[in-house]
């Protein structure tokens, strides 16, 4: 099949589909014109890879680990042991940007608080220029 039926079977645009070849995600048969050939296999390969993409991985990640990821129809399953310890890697890279963002959130409502039980005084510009910068 041809690029934009990969497409239009993937709901995947046609600029993804030759983003995932050149991260050699996808490897397409060339025909003599230059078109694009892709597999019916393909199909389910680009589902696969937006799975991996929607658990977080980068595409450099996924194409380390698709080679050893099999389909049981409902899931991705892990066919190399060795893949569940690259995968808790990411899953850890996950937790710790989660955690940042949490902090991070809980700075903004304490200032989001403090800035409610202020609403009765509103400041004045001498305290807004006295506050430090950054």
């Amino acid at each position: 099949m041809r690029i934009g039926e990969l497409a239009r079977r993937t709901g995947i645009s046609e600029r993804a589909l030759r983003y995932y070849e050149e991260q050699q995600l996808l490897r397409p048969e060339r025909r003599r014109s230059g078109y694009r050939e892709y597999a019916e296999g393909d199909v389910r390969t680009v589902r696969n890879i937006r799975t991996l993409l929607a658990a977080g991985l980068s595409t450099y990640t996924i194409a380390e680990v698709l080679p050893c990821m099999t389909d049981d129809g409902d899931a991705l399953v892990p066919a190399c042991p060795e893949l569940t310890t690259v995968l808790s890697q990411d899953r850890d890279r996950l937790t710790t940007a989660i955690d940042d963002l949490l902090a991070a959130r809980a700075i903004l409502d304490a200032i989001i608080a403090a800035g409610r039980s202020e609403t009765a005084q509103p400041a004045s510009d001498t305290a807004l220029a006295a506050a430090p910068a950054g």
